[in-house]
């Protein structure tokens, strides 16, 4: 099977959705993942998968109370 190039490829194949609405259920809630992390990734993509909303109102919007590693520079 050949792989697609570019989006336009994927369009003629599988078409398009112009009029996709997405719908909020049960399973949509917010998350405290902070932005960029590997967490909020994955829920985003879940998100996505079960044609919910990408972002929810009460996702975390700040890092506040969060705390990093530190790595030395070498």
């Amino acid at each position: 099977m050949r792989q697609m190039r570019n989006v336009f490829e994927a369009i003629l194949k599988y078409g398009h959705d112009e009029d996709f609405a997405p719908e909020e259920d049960e399973a949509f809630c917010p998350t405290e993942a902070p932005a960029g992390s590997r967490e909020k990734l994955d829920v985003l993509a879940e998100r996505v998968m079960r044609g919910e909303p990408l972002w929810h109102p009460e996702d975390r919007p700040d890092y506040s109370g969060l705390t990093g590693a530190v790595r030395p520079r070498e």
